[in-house]
């Protein structure tokens, strides 16, 4: 297995604005017109909703105030109007604000979903190292907290941050027409001083954030991890072990999480201090104005309904900051993943494999993992059209990665690869796997029905076909057992079903996809000696119309090869059919005698 590299150091504030570039195209995409209305019709909505909320609500109640001052009682129904008007205006804010929500929903969702989309397919794009060196429950819960950041990132730039920066314009502008130059210079110092704290403080509070994050996607990992492999837990006895490790791991997240919600607290605090602090000061230098005749009493509730009004969302704006710098944080990481390069990739102007017989050649193929530790030394191996090659030898030889390597999980060092002449670097990855199957030693199946796990091997595959594939791999009689039949639902990686029956529906669903080029890697390892002889049966059939490459322990399963292979070390140590191979006496015939041997004896314990 490739060695995992060292972990990358991880910015604690990852730069705001090429996360915010990124993920427009999204927000704004080419090929959706019907989105881009809604947009557009949201932004109007913003509009009319804070042009009704300034020039509305607070001109209206200013009215009231004034008129009821006058103690002119013969203009109630006046003053009755102007209270229905702040009333209207204030319910009209509202109707805007929610009707922009609607409209506004889908545009939201379906950016979510082509982000999602879009790591999904490159993750499947991702090499086999990558996958082998992360951990699948930080991975996805990277792409849980990315995915569900743009959806509040877009919601808080344009209906937030947007409509707060126009409320402050149409305010100052109020101010400015009817008191003066000091009360907006007040109110924009106010707003700089606050944006400015606000912005110091969640700055600190995004590295407590990051290492909050860090904390919990270890320990969902660590969870996720041990569930998946309980039945090693179980076989060590290790229960308590595991528990234990997952307690530390959560109680360094609470230590972090406890850090982060007080660090909140006197963000809050500072926040408060300063808009109530305005609130008091503009409002005192009205109330001193009209001390002086300047004003009346309607322009003091004038000047606290809109700075109360502009408060709101000023609030707002320090939770929008936050949430919006926290996404980044969120974001960043997954799009660590869209941007980590494939290792695998096809060549430009790769065409499609077109097999015609299925003559396959490994010619001087050398691969490493690692450069100070070869796996492959130059490995020749020619299997012509519809002829079977075994693979055999000790464990770290080689073997199960020449299985890799056709299939191209990984790039050859040296030498390459054909099929039919056809360079396999050259062609598409897709059409080159959709013309080789594999039965793996190691099967794991979808949480899904038995039918689910055997279709997969051929899209579109009709029920009939799918008992014709089960009966090939002697299965069926077993699937006809089942409450459920074809239905019966097989558990996370396959855990309800034995190792024998695990193989046996990866053996049906390979025979389902009927590849012309065949890999059995130990094909028959879980299975009983009776069901392997059925099984055994079948696969020789299937060899006879297929190029087939059989990797084996068990030398009793491969004697009947056109050719077998003696790999060791990385290097074809003998070649030669069964018999020959015997004849010469070599490693080929120690394995044999050695297995002979505890076969014989396995039947003496037995006896």
């Amino acid at each position: 297995m490739p060695p995992a590299p060292p972990p990358s150091p991880r910015s604690a504030e990852p730069p705001l604005w090429p996360m915010v570039r990124r993920f427009l195209p999204y927000l704004w995409p080419r090929d959706q017109p019907a989105l881009k209305v809604r947009i557009i019709i949201a932004l109007l909505l913003i509009i009319a909703s804070k042009i009704v909320q300034v020039y509305g609500a607070p001109f209206a109640l200013q009215g009231v105030v004034n008129d009821m001052a006058k103690g002119d009682r013969s203009a109630t129904a006046l003053i009755l109007a102007l209270v229905a008007g702040y009333a209207a205006a204030r319910f009209g804010s509202v109707l805007f604000d929610n009707l922009r929500n609607a409209v506004f929903e889908r545009v939201g969702q379906d950016a979510t979903r082509r982000l999602a989309a879009t790591v999904f397919r490159h993750l499947h794009r991702l090499s086999l190292r990558f996958h082998l060196e992360r951990r699948t429950g930080a991975v996805t819960k990277v792409v849980e907290r990315g995915t569900k950041s743009i959806d509040v990132m877009l919601y808080f730039l344009l209906f937030n941050i947007a409509p707060t920066l126009l409320e402050l314009a149409l305010v100052l502008h109020i101010f400015g027409t009817n008191f003066g130059g000091w009360l907006v210079a007040a109110t924009l110092a106010m707003v700089v001083i606050y944006i400015a704290f606000t912005r110091v403080v969640t700055d600190w509070r995004n590295a407590l954030r990051a290492q909050m994050n860090d904390l919990d996607t270890g320990a969902v990992a660590h969870a996720v991890d041990s569930l998946l492999n309980f039945e090693t837990v179980k076989y060590f006895g290790a229960e308590e072990r595991e528990a234990i490790r997952y307690d530390r791991a959560m109680a360094a997240y609470a230590t972090a999480a406890v850090r982060n919600q007080n660090s909140l607290a006197w963000l809050n605090i500072g926040q408060s201090f300063i808009t109530n602090l305005m609130m008091a000061l503009g409002m005192g230098l009205v109330v001193w104005g009209w001390s002086q005749g300047e004003f009346n009493a309607g322009n003091v509730v004038l000047v606290s309904t809109l700075l109360a009004q502009l408060f709101r969302p000023l609030d707002l704006l320090g939770m929008v900051y936050r949430t919006i710098r926290q996404g980044v944080v969120d974001m960043a990481a997954m799009f660590e993943l869209i941007d980590a390069p494939a290792e695998v990739v096809d060549a430009p102007g790769a065409r499609d494999l077109v097999v015609s017989g299925g003559h396959v050649r490994f010619e001087n193929v050398v691969f490493d993992y690692d450069p100070e530790r070869r796996i492959l030394k130059g490995i020749d191996l020619d299997i012509p059209a519809g002829g079977t090659l075994a693979v055999v030898g000790p464990s770290g030889a080689g073997k199960s990665t020449l299985a890799r390597l056709l299939y191209r999980f990984y790039d050859v060092t040296g030498g390459r690869i054909t099929i039919d002449g056809q360079d396999i670097a050259g062609v598409t990855q897709a059409s080159l796997r959709a013309a080789v199957g594999i039965v793996p030693q190691d099967t794991v199946l979808f949480n899904d029905t038995i039918a689910y796990n055997i279709a997969y091997g051929r899209e579109g595959a009709t029920q009939a076909e799918i008992e014709a594939a089960a009966r090939g791999a002697a299965i069926a009689d077993f699937i006809a057992a089942q409450p459920g039949g074809y239905d019966a639902r097989v558990g996370e990686r396959g855990l309800k079903l034995s190792g024998g029956e695990k193989q046996r529906v990866a053996i049906a669903r390979t025979l389902l996809k009927n590849p012309p080029i065949l890999i059995l890697d130990e094909a028959t390892s879980a299975l009983d000696s009776r069901t392997e002889g059925e099984i055994q049966a079948t696969l020789d059939t299937i060899a006879k119309r297929q190029t087939t490459i059989v990797i084996a322990h068990r030398l009793s399963t491969v004697v009947n090869a056109d050719e077998i292979v003696v790999l060791d070390a990385g290097e074809v140590r003998e070649r030669g059919t069964h018999t020959a191979l015997l004849r010469r006496g070599g490693l080929y015939a120690e394995m044999w005698n050695r297995q002979a041997q505890e076969r014989a004896e396995e039947r003496i314990a037995a006896e």
